[in-house]
């Protein structure tokens, strides 16, 4: 219990970084629509845009996030956790001085360059800086902790939303985005890795060093660190379970990443909803998400263990995703979004497999080649979903069935259930081994 204590500056951190992010979520589809198609519900345009963005975006971090993974193995999670962190304060500073359709393109060509850097490295650098310090047996109850922040996080986010004005929100935002920069620089410590783990399975076994001259670090090229597909193969092949978990993460990002950018524009054609509305929905499921994260999975995850977990999770997110899709009134996704108490288990567990049956030293190569398998599904979803929701949005729809680009989504959701059941975890990496973290 600790060591959870002594991460409350990468928790804080943590919060600060996805209150800024989730604020501005409920407002960005009002303020595409209003740039690209003032006074409509329904934009094909918008959406397009939106789905080519995602498949960018996903392109550049399925090279980056893999990278700054394994440069923070080297050059330290607080070093490299820099980069995002300040960079993503341009876009939303872009949006907090005006939002007409000159600087909404403006915000839309940062944004994609800077999201390609930084999308999802924060999460990745947090949870190796988490595996760094957390013995195996409590790694899932952190991972969920540090997801119920998140999801904490989530919920103030947008329930702030829901009083501001479009431009104080993202005024806010940006204010939020440059403390969590800040406060990370001067209180978080880089971790000392400590001897729970032992050899790194990417290195093949390869026999190192106590300690990493700071000289041959700095001379290291840039790209020599980059983590090449023969340390993705490496990885796959370590375990079954492993390989399994790659398979439920690339489906279950597919299907994430195809309801967010789905849903939202469903829901304005469907229902009208505005800003107020998608904040509303989103406190819903931030909520529930947060007390499910925070209370019932440390009792959970010890008793049922992480792959079981995994499982049901996986199946209350079909559901959600099947209920969204025949959503027949404005109710209905409200209901929907309380599916969130179960479905939120999946994320932490799976990152707590594969965590496990890694060495630490590679904690962050490990997490940033499986989130650069889910930035592969980011490029793949938008490209398989997006001109499949703007055609059945559109006059042109071959039947009537607004919801079924969802229920196709719901359909890639449910292969990454089936995956789930079929994974065995094996006894943790260090179970087996020396407890000796050694560096080359």
């Amino acid at each position: 219990m600790d060591k959870l204590y002594g991460l409350s500056h990468l928790f804080m951190t943590f919060f600060l970084h996805n209150f800024s992010s989730f604020m501005v979520i409920p407002a960005i589809t009002d303020v595409t629509m209003a740039a690209l198609c003032p006074g409509q519900d329904e934009c094909s345009l918008a959406i397009y845009l939106t789905g080519f963005q995602q498949a960018i975006i996903g392109l550049g971090t399925l090279v980056m996030t893999p990278l700054l993974g394994n440069l923070s193995d080297k050059y330290g999670r607080k070093t490299i956790l820099t980069v995002p962190l300040s960079l993503i304060i341009i876009p939303l500073g872009i949006l907090a001085y005006s939002r007409s359709r000159t600087f909404f393109f403006v915000y839309y060509v940062s944004k994609t360059l800077i999201a390609m850097v930084c999308e999802g490295s924060v999460p990745c650098l947090a949870l190796a800086y988490v595996a760094d310090n957390v013995r195996e047996g409590r790694r899932a109850t952190a991972f969920g902790i540090l997801s119920g922040i998140g999801s904490a996080a989530f919920v103030c986010g947008t329930l702030s939303t829901r009083f501001l004005s479009t431009a104080l929100t993202f005024q806010v935002s940006t204010l939020v985005a440059l403390i969590a920069a800040l406060y990370m620089r001067v209180f978080l410590r880089d971790p000392v890795i400590g001897d729970n783990l032992s050899v790194p399975i990417l290195s093949q076994g390869k026999p190192r060093t106590p300690k990493i001259d700071e000289q041959s670090k700095r001379n290291t090229p840039l790209f020599k660190t980059m983590p090449s597909f023969e340390d993705l193969t490496c990885l796959l092949k370590s375990s079954l379970t492993v390989t399994q978990a790659a398979i439920v993460a690339f489906f279950s990002n597919l299907a994430d990443v195809g309801l967010h950018g789905s849903v939202a524009y469903f829901l304005k054609a469907q229902f009208h909803f505005d800003k107020n509305q998608f904040a509303d929905l989103m406190v819903i499921a931030g909520i529930a998400g947060t007390v499910s994260q925070l209370l019932l999975m440390p009792i959970l995850a010890p008793a049922l263990g992480e792959a079981r977990l995994l499982s049901i999770g996986l199946f209350f997110n079909c559901a959600h995703v099947f209920v969204y899709s025949i959503a027949w009134s404005s109710w209905v996704p409200y209901a929907a979004a309380m599916f969130s108490i179960l479905s939120v288990f999946s994320q932490p567990c799976l990152r707590s497999i594969v965590s496990k049956q890694v060495g630490p030293c590679e904690q962050g190569k490990a997490q940033g080649c499986i989130s650069g398998i889910c930035s592969f599904a980011h490029v793949v979803s938008p490209l398989a979903f997006s001109p499949l929701t703007a055609l059945f949005l559109s006059e042109r729809a071959p039947f009537n069935f607004p919801g079924f680009s969802i229920m196709c989504i719901g359909f890639a959701s449910m292969i990454s259930f089936v995956q789930s059941t079929m994974i065995r975890v094996p006894p943790a990496i260090s179970n087996q081994t020396d407890r000796n973290c050694l560096e080359p």
